[in-house]
C-alpha cells in the first residue's frame, strides 16, 4: 500500500494555495530526494492556447523555488504534439507556453521542449513488453536525472482521464513515440455526417484524407497514423474513433512509456484536482468542470496517486450544467464521471497494467495535510 498526501483548497490570510502546495510536497517527502546539481525536469502541460483549465504558472514557480533551494538544476518541459496545432513544434510550443504565463520571469526556470524543434530528438528506451518493445522519449526528459510531474487531473476522450501516467507517458513521448501510442486507434468517417468542409484534409499532417467524387471524406489507412486530429477538428461528428479496445491498448502503452521514463530515475508527482474538465488540455477550449474543485494530492507512487484522485472524483457530486448532466437532474455522486462522459474508455486497465509492471500499486492510504 502506498501513501498519498492530500490537501484541500481552504486557505487563510496567512496561507495561500501556493503555500498549501509547498506544505503538501514537503510533508510527502520531497526533501528526502537528493537534488544537488541534478538536472531536474518538471514535466507539465503548458495548455493549448485558448484553454484555461491548465495548471497556473504560479504553482510551477513555487515548485521551482522549492527545488532550486534543494540544489536542483530545474527546467520545465513538455514534448511536441502529434496533431497540428500551437504545440506541434518547439517554436510555437514555447510561444504558447509564454502566452499562458510560463516565462523565465514568471516561473524562474527555462522552458525546454523535450523532443526538440520538430519532435525528432528522442532517446529510445527499452521496455521489453509484448506491446512496446521500446519507448521513444523526448531527449531532454530521457537525459534528466530526476522527474517531477505536475499534473492537471481531468477527463480525456481516449484515456478516460489524464493524470500522472498520462502526463508522463504520453506527454514525454516524442512525435514518433506518439505515433506508436496512437497507432491502434485509426478513425473512421461517418459518411452521412460529412459536409466536405475539408477541415480534416487541411489538418491531416500525413496526407491521409481526401474528398472523393461523392463529396465525402475518405481515409487512406496506408498513410493514417491514428493521431486523432481529424476527430478533433471535425465539427459535424463525421470523423469518429473506431474503438475496438483502442482505449485499453493506448492506456497499456501509456503505462509502459511511463515505466520506461521512471524506472531508472528518482521521481515525485503532484496532481491538481481542480477545473476537472471533461477533455484534455490539448484542446483550445475547456468545458464546464465535471465536479467541484477538490484539492491537491502528492505521492512518490504515480499509480496510487492517480487511483486516489479518480476515487475522489467518483465520490464527488456532479456539477449541474456539466457534460452528461446538462439539465442538472442526474445524481452522479459515487459514480464514475469519466466513464459517464466517455463511455468507450477504460482508465482502470492502464492503472492495472502499470501495477503489473511494478510501476506502483493501486492500494493506498490518504494522509491529510
Amino acid at each position: 500500500m502506498s501513501t498519498v498526501y492530500f490537501t484541500n483548497l481552504r486557505t487563510t490570510a496567512s496561507l495561500n494555495l501556493q503555500g498549501k502546495m509547498e506544505r503538501l510536497v514537503r510533508a510527502a517527502g520531497i526533501e528526502e530526494m537528493d537534488f544537488k546539481d541534478k538536472f531536474t525536469a518538471i514535466k507539465i502541460h503548458f495548455g493549448e492556447p485558448g484553454n484555461l483549465a491548465y495548471i497556473r504558472h504560479n504553482y510551477a514557480c513555487r515548485m521551482v523555488e522549492i527545488l532550486q533551494a534543494l540544489g536542483a538544476k530545474v527546467f520545465l518541459t513538455d514534448s511536441n504534439t502529434l496533431y497540428s496545432g500551437r504545440r506541434a513544434n518547439a517554436i510555437d510550443h514555447q510561444i504558447g507556453a509564454f502566452e499562458n504565463g510560463f516565462t523565465m520571469t514568471s516561473v524562474k526556470a527555462p522552458v525546454i521542449i523535450a523532443d526538440g524543434l520538430k519532435g525528432t530528438e528522442y532517446v529510445e528506451i527499452p521496455v521489453g513488453s509484448d506491446i512496446c518493445k521500446s519507448a521513444k522519449i523526448g531527449a531532454a526528459i530521457a537525459n534528466a536525472d530526476i522527474i517531477i510531474s505536475m499534473n492537471h487531473f481531468k477527463g480525456h476522450e481516449q484515456a478516460g482521464f489524464g493524470g500522472a501516467l498520462k502526463n508522463i507517458g504520453m506527454g514525454s513521448a516524442s512525435r514518433g513515440g506518439k505515433l506508436d501510442l496512437h497507432s491502434s486507434s485509426q478513425p473512421r468517417i461517418e459518411t452521412a455526417n460529412c459536409t466536405a468542409c475539408r477541415q480534416c484534409v487541411r489538418f491531416c499532417n500525413y496526407g491521409a484524407i481526401t474528398i472523393d467524387a461523392t463529396r465525402t471524406a475518405v481515409i487512406d489507412y496506408r498513410k493514417c497514423v491514428g493521431c486523432g486530429q481529424c476527430i478533433a477538428v471535425c465539427r459535424f461528428d463525421a470523423a469518429q474513433p473506431v474503438w475496438n479496445n483502442s482505449s485499453e491498448t493506448m492506456n497499456r502503452k501509456i503505462a509502459e512509456y511511463t515505466y520506461a521514463i521512471l524506472k531508472d530515475k528518482p521521481h515525485f508527482h503532484v496532481n491538481f484536482i481542480m477545473n476537472v474538465s471533461p477533455d484534455c488540455d490539448c484542446w483550445a477550449s475547456n468545458d464546464v468542470p465535471l465536479v467541484p474543485d477538490i484539492g491537491i494530492a502528492a505521492a512518490f507512487d504515480p499509480v496510487a496517486l492517480d487511483q486516489a484522485c479518480a476515487d475522489m472524483v467518483t465520490a464527488a457530486p456532479s456539477l449541474p450544467g456539466s457534460r452528461g448532466n446538462e439539465d442538472g437532474r442526474l445524481d452522479l455522486t459515487g459514480k464514475d464521471k469519466f466513464h459517464h462522459v466517455h463511455p468507450n474508455t477504460n482508465w482502470r486497465v492502464g492503472l492495472q497494467h502499470a501495477e503489473k509492471m511494478g510501476l506502483g500499486v493501486t492500494e493506498y492510504n490518504i494522509v491529510h495535510v
